[in-house]
């Protein structure tokens, strides 16, 4: 993968077509699950392989390999994506709130999930930045263990520990006791 992209990076169309049919697929996946629609996912994965035709020349094997590379920027883009799709929403969300009436029960319940929201990111800062990293791709970000372990270039054990005792560490911050 690592020659393909570097010959991408001299012009070679050839190269960055073979590149494109070995890792399609794989980066499409990856936006749908982040975007979860299948036109925006379509959408993202288009905006990143125009991206890596014109950015290929930065691709460092040093760093990583080159699918980890790959999926980095798509899951970059597809982030962008749902942010700016949440964005568009809260802006009808506060439009709407500010031009309705809102009932007490409802403004009970956002309260409580703000308070909740709250207690969740200072038990996030708790951590470890190589537990969060870990814990943010795998639940904010939807990624399998496996896939985690790939993006972070780490064995699949490593990476289901950090997530492991990130959890058990954010239920210690929380103050959650089991049973």
């Amino acid at each position: 993968m690592a020659d393909l992209l570097g010959r991408s990076a001299r012009g070679d169309t050839e190269a960055f077509a073979r590149f494109y049919d070995a890792t399609s697929a794989r980066a499409y996946g990856l936006a749908l699950r982040v975007v979860r629609d299948p036109a925006q996912a379509e959408e993202v994965t288009q905006e990143v392989f125009l991206d890596v035709w014109r950015q290929s020349g930065r691709y460092d094997a040093n760093r990583g390999s080159a699918m980890g590379w790959l999926l980095t920027i798509v899951h970059r883009k597809a982030v962008d994506r749902v942010r700016s799709a949440e964005s568009a929403t809260r802006r009808d969300a506060t439009y709407h709130q500010e031009n309705h009436k809102v009932a007490h029960d409802v403004t009970a319940e956002a309260a409580e999930a703000s308070l909740e929201a709250h207690r969740v990111r200072s038990a996030l800062q708790e951590l470890t930045a190589i537990q969060r990293e870990a814990l943010e791709l795998a639940y904010f970000g939807g990624y399998t263990h496996t896939e985690v372990a790939t993006m972070l270039d780490l064995p699949v054990g490593t990476a289901k520990t950090r997530i492991r005792d990130g959890l058990i560490r954010m239920r210690d911050a929380m103050g959650v006791t089991t049973s």
